[in-house]
Order: structure tokens, then C-alpha cells, then sequence
């Protein structure tokens, strides 16, 4: 038989010959997008069956109108080539997003010269970029949001989105004044439906982009941020084309 104490000193020394595994903590894994910007895809692809319920509704009907004549004799006509002036604005205006979203992603066009290498943070995810020219009020913070050269094209991108809105504003004011209304023919209601849909797209993604501007000002606009409001932007800029060719033609 063994002692007691042997086996203990035997225990210990082979405890002591063990080898000591190191302990590491699993690697947290890298999310591919952000629930920001997974989440406005999301929205995106619900609203794209939306409209595209609402452009499947229109040729159904159009295709079944009396003697096939669309628009009814009795309506006005479509101002296809006024419209066209809003399309080029809308389209224009993605243009410019586009070029501003992609110069924040790689840190560019935030204030010049070395602040630029401390605005690079603001491209990685969550990241903020520093304000710019904090003093002055109101007056004194737009114009250090144009000193930016992101700042300038985000207000762009903004302005003319408005301004499609407005000349869609305009144009309904004519219509309506014309006859056409939402419950004077098959034609109105079809029409007010979709374009007012697309519409208040419009406003709310304009809305986002104003956000984005004020945040980009106040130095905490993150790159999730305004890829998620790029997202939604793109979307109402996209949709656009396929509303004005089914819809005015």
C-alpha cells in the first residue's frame, strides 16, 4: 500500500507536468451590415412589392379600360413633359448622394487637410467624425456644414429633392384644377394613389437626408447612419422611372 503522502507528492508532481492550455475567448464575429442599414433593406424590399402591386394594378386596369382608351376622354392628360423636368431633378439628386456617400465611406470631402485623417473614424461602423466650427449659431453652422465638401453635396442632394416634391406640388394643384381628382374616375384614384404614395416617400426620405445633414454638422453622423438613409433615397430615386413611364405614358 501506497502512503497517504506519497500519493499526495506523486499527484502533485504530476499536476505540475500537466500542460496549461491558455484560455482564449472565442472571436466575436464581425457583423456583414449593420442592423441600421438591414433593416432599411428590409423596408426597402417590402415597399418594392408595394409598388410593384400598385404598377400590376394600373396595367391590369388600363389593359381592361371601355374601347381601350386611357386615359377616359373626359380626363386631362398627363404633363409627361413637365414631369420630365422632375425626373431629371430626382435623378440628379441621387447622383449627388451617391457621390457624397461614398466619399464619407472613405473619409473624404469632411473638412480638408489633416482634420480629414481624424474624420476617417467616422468611416468605420459607429464611428463619429468631429464637429466642425461649433460656434456661431444657426447661420454660422450651415455655413460650416458648406465649408465640408460631403455637406455641400448632402444639401444639394437634399435641395433637389425638395424641389422635385415642390413641381410634383405644382403639378397636382394644375390637375386638380383641370377635373382630375382622386374620386373623379378610376383614372384620378389610380393616379393620386401611386404618385401620392411615392410621394410621401419622397418627403420622409427627404426628411432623413435634412437629419443627416444636422448630424453630419454636429459631428455625429456614423457611416451606418447615412448609408441607411442613402439606402431608403436610392429606393424612392430608382422607383421613380417606373412610376413615370407606366403611370404618364
Amino acid at each position: 500500500m501506497i502512503p497517504a503522502s506519497h500519493r499526495g507528492w506523486r499527484g502533485a508532481r504530476m499536476a505540475a507536468r500537466a500542460p496549461v492550455i491558455p484560455f482564449r475567448p472565442r472571436p466575436t464575429k464581425k457583423k456583414l451590415v449593420s442592423d441600421a442599414v438591414l433593416g432599411m433593406i428590409l423596408f426597402v424590399f417590402v415597399e418594392i412589392m408595394l409598388f410593384a402591386g400598385f404598377i400590376s394594378a394600373f396595367v391590369i386596369i388600363k389593359a381592361r379600360a371601355v374601347g381601350s382608351v386611357w386615359p377616359p376622354p373626359n380626363q386631362p392628360r398627363l404633363p409627361f413633359a413637365e414631369t420630365a423636368v422632375n425626373t431629371t431633378a430626382l435623378i440628379a439628386s441621387g447622383i449627388v448622394l451617391l457621390i457624397a456617400h461614398r466619399m464619407f465611406l472613405k473619409g473624404r470631402g469632411l473638412g480638408g487637410g489633416p482634420a480629414e485623417l481624424g474624420a476617417g473614424q467616422a468611416g468605420s461602423r459607429g464611428g463619429r467624425m468631429p464637429p466642425h466650427g461649433s460656434s456661431g449659431g444657426v447661420l454660422a453652422g450651415f455655413g460650416g456644414l458648406l465649408s465640408r465638401p460631403v455637406g455641400r453635396l448632402l444639401v444639394a442632394a437634399t435641395l433637389l429633392g425638395g424641389m422635385f416634391v415642390g413641381l410634383q406640388g405644382v403639378e397636382w394643384l394644375a390637375l386638380i384644377r383641370e377635373g382630375l381628382t382622386i374620386t373623379s374616375s378610376t383614372y384620378g384614384a389610380l393616379f393620386y394613389t401611386i404618385i401620392g404614395a411615392h410621394a410621401a416617400h419622397a418627403v420622409a426620405a427627404i426628411l432623413a437626408l435634412a437629419w443627416a445633414a444636422v448630424r453630419l454638422r454636429r459631428g455625429t453622423l456614423t457611416r451606418d447612419a447615412l448609408s441607411a438613409v442613402a439606402i431608403f433615397w436610392y429606393f424612392v430615386v430608382l422607383v421613380w422611372p417606373f412610376l413615370y413611364f407606366v403611370v404618364y405614358l
